[in-house]
């Protein structure tokens, strides 16, 4: 197989796609500011937000777009969606750290949904700005509970959240057996009446508002049992006299990553061939990403993320809200409509793609010394920074020559390892073998695409006392680029930054 069809090609959406192109500023950036950088484009997350509204619009649903908080620590998103819609779009918080920078970047309480683990000091500041809490237990409920009642606070609004959800009741029988895919969150449905009983006691302090799950898969008919089951859950607790609004179906809507569905085939095939010693090793000393040989035959699962997918973010959303739900036979959307149900979805990675990229300066290049036609790639970055690879997310970074193309020679593809900058054998940005167009030389830049959920700052670290990566909003204006620190962006009408 020749060297040119392993590329795993980024897919680059507008406006992203022009920035890309103005190598010059991109390069002027990374002078001013150094390497690693985060280039965020703010104008994109709302768009992005509005494509998951435009899906409830077909379907005449009511109900939310929360963006996790988690996906990305900048204060220009954030910023930028408190300025959408406040009836539409709200951010779900896992922390008491994100939970006030929500706030101080204009979300109003009643905007938020607080999620994940929670200490006492998350659920009082919760409590007490009349946030929506996505209890975990009956446990986390009677700890809100008590808050709420010692601090005289007003009445918490909560989703009950769901997981396991086991053959019972009106899915008993083999042929409607539902999820039983475990999970360290949620109640599960057969234990919930516990939960239900805890409601009920604590009517005076807390409100339900409806039930949630997130089920940690890609599969749209589990996904799409689980919300029916949820459905009718809340037409159990109505029965009880409690009175739940909405379902939340959390996140998990997925990005497509690479352009090209064959490019991906084909590296998948390869990395197959490379185990079982058919082709050349694609991988640092032999990775198998999660395979391996046994005997001449593969064995394992690739642990990487599907980095082709041609249905994900908002197209996923209707493709599961058309599915046949198991039991009631009718999709999800019919059922949210005939129930009088809001629908809330949670996403990160899917709210921030195409959102930016991060930048990282060639410093040095090199044979491995084993292969002459292979070279070692240092870049002013480590895995830290960009952690893709982290997610099990393959895809190739973008050539950005310090000179024009007409400065190299040659056109055939090369293959090269990309090392970090910490004294340590196992940072590297990526284990593959990555190939490009042409060797890159010191002073060039690498642009890792659609960096912005999860990959430019979840993993951060000043290990080694490297630099982390500052972090800038970009935005089109008059037919130039203008930029600042993240920190410093808001969404105001006139125009704000350094014109290129």
């Amino acid at each position: 197989m020749p060297e040119h069809s392993l590329y795993l090609r980024p897919r680059t959406d507008p406006p992203l796609a022009s920035l890309l192109q103005d190598a010059p500023f991109l390069h002027a950036l990374c002078d001013a500011l150094g390497s690693p950088l985060n280039v965020l484009l703010p104008e994109v997350v709302a768009a992005n937000a509005d494509r998951f509204r435009s899906v409830y619009r077909r379907h005449h649903l009511a109900g939310r777009v929360y963006f996790a908080h988690k996906a990305n620590r900048s204060s220009a998103l954030v910023r930028r969606l408190a300025a959408c819609d406040p009836g539409v779009v709200g951010i779900d918080v896992a922390s008491l750290g994100e939970l006030r920078h929500a706030l101080s970047c204009g979300f109003t309480g009643d905007r938020v949904m607080a999620t994940g683990p929670k200490d006492p000091e998350f659920l009082w500041l919760a409590a007490r700005v009349a946030a929506t809490v996505n209890v975990d237990s009956p446990g986390e409920l009677e700890r809100l509970a008590d808050i709420v009642r010692t601090h005289g606070l007003g009445r918490v609004d909560v989703l009950a959240r769901l997981s396991e959800f086991e053959a019972d009741g009106a899915y008993a029988g083999p042929a409607t057996r539902m999820l039983s895919r475990r999970s360290r969150f949620g109640t599960p449905v057969a234990e919930a009446d516990g939960l239900w009983k805890a409601l009920e006691r604590h009517r005076e302090h807390v409100d339900l508002a409806g039930v949630s799950y997130h089920v940690d898969t890609t599969a749209l008919e589990e996904k799409a049992r689980a919300l029916e089951r949820c459905v009718l859950v809340m037409d159990e607790c109505r029965s009880r006299g409690l009175a739940p609004r909405a379902v939340d179906i959390g996140g998990g809507f997925g990005v497509g990553y690479v352009a090209d569905a064959g490019e991906w085939e084909r590296w998948t095939t390869a990395l197959s061939e490379a185990v079982l010693g058919a082709r050349p090793p694609l991988t640092w000393r032999g990775h198998g990403y999660g395979l391996r040989n046994e005997g001449g035959t593969v064995r394992g699962t690739a642990a990487l993320y599907p980095a082709h997918r041609p249905l994900a973010g908002p197209d996923y959303l209707e493709s599961l809200l058309t599915t046949p739900a198991p039991v009631l036979g009718r999709s999800p959307a019919t059922l949210l409509l005939e129930h009088l149900d809001d629908l809330h979805v949670e996403p990160g990675r899917a709210l921030v793609d195409q959102c930016g990229l991060s930048l990282a300066k060639v410093v040095d290049v090199r044979p491995t010394g084993d292969d002459p036609r292979r070279h070692l790639v240092r870049l002013a970055m480590n895995a830290g920074d960009m952690s893709l690879e982290e997610h099990g997310v393959l895809v190739d970074p973008v050539l950005l020559p310090r000179r024009g193309d007409g400065d190299r020679t040659g056109g055939e593809a090369v293959g090269v390892y990309l090392v970090g900058n910490l004294c340590l054998e196992a940072d590297l940005i990526t284990r593959r073998l990555v190939y490009l167009p042409r060797l890159p030389c010191a002073g060039d830049l690498l642009a890792f695409v659609n960096t912005a959920g999860y990959a430019m700052d979840f993993h951060a670290h000043r290990a080694q006392r490297q630099p982390t990566a500052r972090t800038v909003a970009v935005t089109a204006q008059d037919g130039a680029w203008r930029w600042c620190p993240d920190e410093d962006y808001w969404p105001l009408s006139e125009p704000q930054g350094v014109p290129s």
